[in-house]
């Protein structure tokens, strides 16, 4: 018996990565322009967007496009594709990583856990639904929600976090029974600590490569390889969920 071991190609397909220019969000980003897709990013300060592509362009793997949008922002969902579109003619693969760091509740204003509720919740939903609109017309596409273990471990201090990473783990599972007629794949990936710029205020950042060299805290890369797994998987195969901590990371 020959088995066949191929993995899915990437080339030519189209990427829009929420939350891309930064963390793992840009670390994605490179690793799927590296295997040739089609990548817009995107994020709210031109300065960061300005710099994540020209990392991305001297990397020397290809280029890919960006925009300054805000996935809170209902119009900025529509404009968002509506680039994706006019760049490249369409989308195939949805990346949904924005995100914002959170407190408990106690340490929040209403106005501060709103707005984190409205990036790190609503806009997941509304980026999915925009997607699933244009994908569904194909008869195909691709969905991966980027969460975190804060919605197993549930942390102290950090409920308006762990509120809107438990509602993107509930949220996912019901959307891929939703959508699996229709030919779309959904899949949750769940980190546990990563270091990036949103992991600063726990770990500044001249500590961050020691945590990763001693297996307490992950990089933005090892997510950006777990996210490419995922999306190279047969059309046949559904990754669900994967759950990926520090080994050091014990609960």
């Amino acid at each position: 018996m020959a088995y066949d071991f191929s993995p899915q190609d990437l080339t030519g397909k189209v990427v829009v990565i929420t939350g891309g220019t930064t963390g793992i969000g840009r670390a994605t980003a490179h690793r799927l322009v590296a295997a040739g897709a089609h990548v817009l990013i995107f994020g709210r300060q031109e300065k960061e967007l300005n710099d994540a592509l020209e990392s991305i362009r001297e990397a020397g793997f290809g280029e890919a496009r960006g925009l300054t949008a805000d996935t809170a922002k209902p119009e900025d969902v529509k404009r968002v594709f509506d680039q994706a579109e006019a760049e490249f003619g369409g989308v195939d693969i949805l990346v949904s990583n924005a995100a914002l760091a959170a407190e408990g509740v106690q340490e929040m204003s209403p106005d501060a856990w709103r707005r984190v509720v409205d990036v790190n919740l609503s806009g997941y939903i509304a980026f999915c639904q925009e997607a699933v609109q244009r994908m569904k017309a194909k008869g195909r596409g691709q969905i991966v929600n980027v969460g975190s273990m804060s919605a197993k471990v549930r942390e102290k201090g950090s409920s308006v976090y762990v509120a809107t990473k438990a509602g993107i783990e509930g949220f996912t599972e019901a959307l891929r029974k939703e959508v699996n007629e229709l030919g779309i794949r959904v899949s949750l990936i769940e980190p546990g600590l990563v270091g990036t710029d949103m992991t600063a205020s726990k770990v500044p950042p001249e500590e961050q490569p020691k945590k990763q060299e001693e297996g307490q805290m992950l990089k933005a890369e090892d997510i950006a390889e777990c996210i490419y797994y995922t999306l190279i998987q047969p059309e046949r195969c559904d990754v669900v969920l994967v759950q990926i901590r520090p080994h050091g990371q014990a609960i």
